[in-house]
């Protein structure tokens, strides 16, 4: 399958469909009392856009580790199934990252190079849970090579097929052929020593943290406020400014258009019945 253009009319559709999602996430944590933030560029886009950065085709849901296992708990009794599915790698065969989706049914959003993944692959938001991280520096790089090995090892299912590198590919074909539940049984010891520490920072284990610091301020995301997106009040970090600063520098300037980066797919369904 080659690559997917989604015109504007297509994006406009999906992200519709995402603040749908949205709108769940906030429905079940609001009857449950659980604590969330949109983050990222879903929190970037509440501020600077009030709502999608318009060429965005992602949103993001952040959660404290406790709060996130309350929310993963919540959806099987609370999520409405006539519309909606949750997945992460303890609830969904094949799926190979540490971090959860929650996914439109009856549509599709396949991600190019992963055609063969072994589950279905809805339009989705991504569910993040932050794991505690040192706050000696040096303690913190060590854990973030940790964490770099092991999202490598689960990405290599991806990459041994998706790598423009033919020696890549090799070395992803190998680091494949690491047991599952290994790979998944380190990570949840990581997960353990990750949270025992109780530091001032927190990260997503298993997504990269593109600053130098390897991890983010817990108290911005345990300090929320409602901030409106698309017309509609979502839990975001009340200090947004240090936030999005630390994230992204001057995050008022438009990015230059070869920069403006959206998710390859190879194919697309999105006219819900």
């Amino acid at each position: 399958m080659g690559t997917y253009e989604l015109s504007k009319e297509e994006l406009r559709k999906v992200q519709l469909i995402q603040l749908e999602l949205l709108q769940e996430v906030d429905r079940i944590c609001t009857k449950c009392g659980i604590h969330y933030n949109i983050i990222a560029g879903t929190l970037l886009g509440a501020v600077r856009h009030q709502g999608y950065i318009p060429w965005d085709d992602d949103a993001d849901v952040a959660f404290l580790r406790p709060e996130y296992e309350k929310f993963r708990k919540a959806c099987r009794t609370e999520l409405d199934r006539e519309r909606f599915y949750f997945q992460d790698h303890r609830a969904t065969k094949g799926y190979r990252w540490g971090y959860g989706k929650l996914r439109r049914k009856h549509t599709v959003f396949l991600r190019e190079n992963q055609e063969h993944m072994p589950y279905e692959q809805g339009v989705f938001i991504d569910i993040f849970p932050l794991d505690g991280v040192p706050d000696n520096y040096l303690l913190r790089s060590i854990h973030n090579f940790e964490c770099f090995c092991l999202r490598k090892i689960l990405w290599a299912r991806v990459g041994k097929v998706a790598d423009r590198s033919f020696f890549l590919r090799a070395w992803y074909k190998l680091l494949d052929r690491i047991p599952e539940q290994k790979v998944f049984g380190y990570y949840r010891k990581l997960i353990r020593r990750s949270n025992h520490i109780g530091g001032r920072m927190v990260r997503i284990l298993m997504f990269p943290t593109p600053n130098s610091e390897y991890g983010y301020y817990r108290c911005w995301y345990e300090n929320s406020a409602p901030i409106g997106f698309e017309g509609v009040l979502f839990q975001g970090i009340r200090d947004y400014d240090s936030y999005l600063s630390f994230k992204f520098g001057n995050y008022m300037e438009l990015p230059p258009e070869s920069q403006r980066k959206v998710h390859p797919v190879s194919q697309l369904r999105i006219d819900i019945e």
